[in-house]
């Protein structure tokens, strides 16, 4: 794998999105190769997924696992203080997205050599196929995250400064369509990135495991509208299944970081490069899986004295006075997730729950045993867990929800979608939370105020569109 260097001279400016005020960037490097764009995307995006930044990503303090020592604002929901969405907007449409964009635009573009001429066009469609997976995910998340977004007109801000938003059941069904086409295109028989570019850093350009990324990524989107479009979710997942998700961690779609700035992981970044101590363990998880004497909590957390504490949510504490995350948060080298075989094997078990429910049972333990091998946990640890903790039919939504939450623990997003698809685990809102979370944890995040500033219209039409811009707004697919 070569090694991640941060482009700061590749990336577009999606001003469209991020309101500034110029829309290109004269620092930019606009005749580059598509592999230093896709190495920069990636990285990107899997620092924005991974990354625990009060800045950025609140996703594990939204979803109760962590909580804050001194600075609480984002534990009671504030994300307004420090403009959490204009980053979110940035961080994907910028770096992410327009570096994918501008990747395209040049294999298109490219002209092969005689030597490459033969295989080109083969070539071309898997390279074309990759980049549109990663940009599939980011969308599937930009949507999960506020519902309408700005998307047909969302990757030509030249011709479009002030996109349009679009309507997000409507993007869901486009995402499918594209993966499906992007699965098809991906050929074996030839290569992904060769010569002419630096390659990617998920796979390494190998076409057999970037379909199983994709497929998992189809039965992702198909779960996500299981309630709101059950009829194309069923479709979607069967077919996703048959053709071959994710079957074992060496499957995981995630980059490997480096012992050294800039290529550490986020989590290092925040909690033992900075030098702060600003995360504790959350009350809600640690009492929740010392009740249930869940053998990752080792993991998870350090102990205090021999026991496993966690602040209420919503208060600060002393550092020093509760769990710490645990080491894996303090390593440089843990790998950043994009999607991995425990979250798919969640996915199986929701889709068997739902539609085949014969084989429920077992996809569930499939998905609680993986997550604690995941963990370094033994296959003795899961059945012990399992016998304590067995699925339940009659509420699937409860043990599947509460379990996937769990499993979770360092995807925070992910979570966040499976509690507001299942509505389990029953989390409560702190009586410290901002007004504006009516009492409630938030099931979406607010629109950027930049986009407010600039975008007037657009967004003025989108929130009415979603039944407003609110902390408490529902999305499509939420229906329960």
């Amino acid at each position: 794998m070569k090694k991640i260097i941060a482009i700061l001279a590749v990336g577009l400016s999606m001003t469209a999105c991020v309101s500034e005020d110029t829309n290109l960037d004269p620092n930019s490097a606009y005749t580059t190769v598509p592999g230093s764009l896709i190495n920069y995307a990636e990285k990107e995006l899997s620092d924005y997924v991974n990354t625990p930044s009060v800045n950025e990503n609140n996703f594990r303090l939204t979803m109760q696992y962590w909580q804050e020592t001194t600075y609480v604002n984002e534990s009671n929901y504030d994300f307004t203080n420090r403009n959490v969405s204009n980053q979110i907007f940035s961080d994907n449409y910028t770096n992410v997205i327009n570096n994918l964009v501008k990747a395209k635009s040049i294999i298109n573009a490219y002209s092969p050599t005689a030597t490459e001429a033969a295989n080109w066009q083969k070539n071309k469609k898997n390279q074309l196929a990759i980049i549109d997976i990663l940009q599939v995910y980011t969308y599937q998340m930009l949507v999960d995250t506020f519902g309408n977004i700005p998307y047909t007109q969302s990757s030509d801000i030249l011709a479009f400064p002030l996109p349009a938003y679009d309507d997000a059941a409507t993007i869901y069904a486009d995402l499918i369509t594209r993966i499906n086409a992007d699965i098809a295109n991906l050929d074996d028989t030839a290569s992904g990135f060769g010569s002419f570019d630096d390659g990617e850093n998920y796979y390494n350009g190998n076409t057999a495991q970037w379909r199983k990324m994709a497929n998992s990524l189809k039965l992702k989107l198909a779960i996500g509208i299981a309630d709101s479009n059950p009829s194309l979710a069923q479709a979607t997942a069967t077919s996703a299944i048959a053709a071959g998700v994710m079957t074992s961690a060496a499957d995981n779609c995630q980059l490997a970081y480096f012992p050294d700035s800039p290529n550490y992981n986020p989590l290092y970044e925040n909690l033992a490069a900075s030098g702060r101590n600003d995360y504790i363990a959350g009350k809600t998880l640690v009492d929740y899986m010392n009740t249930k004497n869940d053998p990752r909590i080792s993991k998870y957390y350090t102990a205090v004295n021999g026991a496993y504490i966690g602040q209420t949510i919503g208060q600060g504490g002393e550092f020093g006075d509760f769990s710490n995350i645990g080491e894996f948060a303090y390593t440089a080298t843990t790998p950043g997730i994009i999607l991995n075989y425990t979250e798919v094997a969640f996915y199986v078990a929701e889709a068997n729950a739902r539609w085949n429910t014969a084989a429920a049972a077992t996809a569930y333990n499939t998905a609680v045993t993986a997550s604690i091998l995941e963990w370094g946990g033994t296959s003795t640890e899961a059945a012990t867990y399992l016998a304590a903790n067995p699925y339940d039919a009659v509420n699937w939504k409860k043990s599947i929800g509460e379990q996937a939450w769990v499993a979770m623990f360092n995807q925070g997003m992910t979570s966040w979608n499976f509690w507001r698809r299942l509505d389990f685990p029953v989390l409560t809102a702190p009586a410290t939370a901002i007004i504006n979370a009516g009492g409630k944890v938030p099931v979406r995040m607010a629109y950027p105020v930049k986009e407010q500033q600039v975008n007037n219209s657009n967004w003025k039409a989108a929130s009415t569109a979603i039944g407003g811009d609110l902390l408490t707004t529902k999305l499509f697919w939420d229906k329960f």
